[in-house]
């Protein structure tokens, strides 16, 4: 259902540099568009992709309250993984993994280095959830 979602950033390369390298690891995802005004990740199975952008209007990137982009990893090792990588590449924490209001969401939080705030989660359904 998602075409495609897209981040504001003040500093496109360096921003670049964070995606480039939580994408990659996280699901093989390379960039599919790139130009001096924005960049676009994805993966050949999957039509959605992730893109950052300097605002088209020129203004500066600004964080939407409320707003948090999450994304699915196959396990809670995963969780933990892209939580540590997405630390050291210089977001800050927003949450630290583990589980949330059931046991069957294990959850991360982050905010890239736009202050954009992402989610990693993995989500495995037991009987009572």
């Amino acid at each position: 259902m998602i075409g495609y979602i897209t981040l504001g950033t003040n500093n496109l390369q360096e921003s670049a540099v964070f995606y480039d390298k939580l994408l990659s690891r996280a699901f093989d995802a390379s960039r599919h568009m790139d130009n001096e005004k924005f960049i676009a990740w994805g993966t050949p199975d999957s039509p959605g992709q992730i893109c950052i952008m300097k605002p088209y209007n020129n203004a500066m990137a600004t964080v939407g309250n409320g707003t948090m982009i999450s994304l699915q990893l196959k396990s809670q090792k995963e969780v933990n993984e892209i939580y540590a990588l997405a630390i050291e590449l210089g977001a800050a924490c927003e949450g630290k993994p583990g589980p949330r209001e059931m046991d069957a969401f294990y959850a991360s939080y982050f905010r890239d280095l736009d202050g954009n705030k992402l989610c990693v989660f993995h989500y495995e359904p037991t009987e009572k959830n």
